[in-house]
């Protein structure tokens, strides 16, 4: 690589001048990447080398420009999803030591030619400033740096050193006094490190709204298609622990309560969630997260009633807490007796555009019932024509199938669907901002 001069900004007059020559001198260094939360991969452990280039000498007062060039990152575009053209963009810091301490800010442009599955990751030069206050020798070590890729999903895959990094560069600096510090925002002989990568903003959800009601378990308006009697059946709230399929949270604990309340011989369901049920897989624009639950009938009825949620109302950032709105749907009973409704697998749906993924959350262990009513057999009621899909969810009747086993068939054949649809959907949103090896045979599991 030539060793061509590096323009210094004198101060804030813009006026350029020659440096010293140039320096540019390649690292390499051990380095774990962590892949996006919404991914559900392990860290991957790879080799970065970085090419460093700065003017080798300066003076105090000059305010010198610094360039890293990514020539391998820690792997290869893993074979999921081809990437678009200017799609990549990263960040970085570099470590000032010697004479002087503190950091550089780097950042790179969001250009990059498309990047196709199973072939090296493409990042442009990332560039920062630094201005020299103190006569010595300076060094340049690269560091942290953050890997953002903005579609179809903005996420960052965030990679650290794990090794001692060798000095990338050393600047010569002459003459006055003062310490080091850097421009752009990050700090000085402290050492504080700017973090990269760029997410798209949003705000929290504000939640769900909730009704009231007592902790009740007990309905007892006696027949299902009485006029008079109560109505309203307030159900207790009960514990409940999930766990998710991946690219989900590895588990969700939420209180739930179930209401109900009498429609002719049917009921109308809602159903609430705690607060902050799970964080953000991602940035997530306003309307692309929903959820939904299918709620389990147990005592003298059977079969599942699917409930379903508004979507988010307001943007989401990465990591903020996801309040889940009331969801609602409506009971059918298919028996005469005491029914109870209990908490069933929770679905987490992320629409982006055209693109959709589905992620199951299972129960894990007992649940209590969290609220029992006394029905009266309706026709095409969930133990006479199986589970009740009026919420939205994604179950449908089975029509002349038993009535004792529709539960269970129906979970197997949408726990089938949602596979696919998962795998799908992983394919889609980890886009390129994962540098590991994906293999297909765990995206089919």
């Amino acid at each position: 690589m030539s060793a061509a001069g590096v323009a210094l900004m004198l101060g804030g007059a813009g006026i350029l001048i020659s440096a010293g020559p140039a320096q540019a001198a390649e690292v390499s260094y051990k380095t774990e990447c962590i892949p996006p939360s919404i991914s559900g991969l392990p860290p991957v452990q790879g080799t970065t080398k970085v090419l460093i280039t700065a003017p080798a000498e300066a003076k105090v007062g000059d305010e010198v420009e610094i360039v890293w060039k990514t020539v391998q990152a820690a792997s290869k575009n893993p074979d999921v999803l081809d990437l678009g053209q200017d799609t990549v963009k990263p960040t970085g810091v570099l470590t000032v030591g010697g004479a002087a301490g503190g950091t550089v800010a780097m950042e790179g442009p969001r250009k990059n030619p498309p990047i196709p599955k199973n072939s090296p990751m493409v990042l442009p030069d990332m560039k920062g400033k630094l201005r020299l206050e103190k006569a010595g020798e300076i060094t340049l070590t690269p560091g942290n740096y953050t890997i953002n890729v903005s579609k179809p999903l903005s996420t960052d895959t965030k990679c650290a050193p794990k090794e001692t990094v060798p000095v990338g560069a050393t600047i010569k600096v002459t003459a006055g006094g003062g310490g080091t510090t850097t421009s752009g925002g990050t700090t000085s002989s402290s050492g504080t490190t700017t973090s990269g990568g760029t997410t798209t903003g949003g705000t929290t959800t504000s939640g769900g709204t909730t009704t009231g009601g007592s902790s009740n378990s007990t309905g007892g308006s006696g027949s299902g298609g009485s006029g008079g009697g109560q109505t309203a059946f307030p159900g207790k709230e009960v514990a409940v622990g999930f766990s998710c399929q991946a690219p989900g949270p590895a588990a969700i604990t939420s209180k739930v309560t179930i209401d109900a309340k009498k429609n002719g011989g049917s009921y109308d369901l809602t159903v609430k969630t705690a607060k902050g049920v799970m964080d953000s897989p991602a940035p997530l624009p306003a309307g692309a997260l929903k959820a939904s639950m299918g709620i389990k009938v147990g005592g003298a009825d059977s079969g599942t009633v699917n409930v379903t949620g508004p979507p988010n109302p307001a943007a989401l950032k990465m990591g903020d807490p996801v309040n889940l709105p009331d969801m609602k749907g409506t009971y059918k009973p298919g028996a005469t007796g005491k029914a109870t409704l209990s908490p069933g697998t929770l679905t987490i749906k992320v629409t982006l555009g055209d693109s959709q993924m589905e992620i199951p959350c299972q129960v894990k262990g007992a649940v209590q019932a969290s609220l029992e009513l006394d029905t009266s057999k309706q026709a095409g009621g969930t133990n006479g024509g199986g589970s009740n899909p009026s919420g939205g969810g994604s179950g449908t009747p089975s029509g002349g199938s038993d009535g004792g086993n529709l539960a269970e068939t129906g979970a197997e054949d949408d726990g089938a669907l949602r596979a696919l649809a998962l795998v799908a959907g992983t394919v889609i949103l980890l886009g390129g901002a994962v540098f590991t090896f994906t293999p297909w045979a765990r995206l089919r599991r």
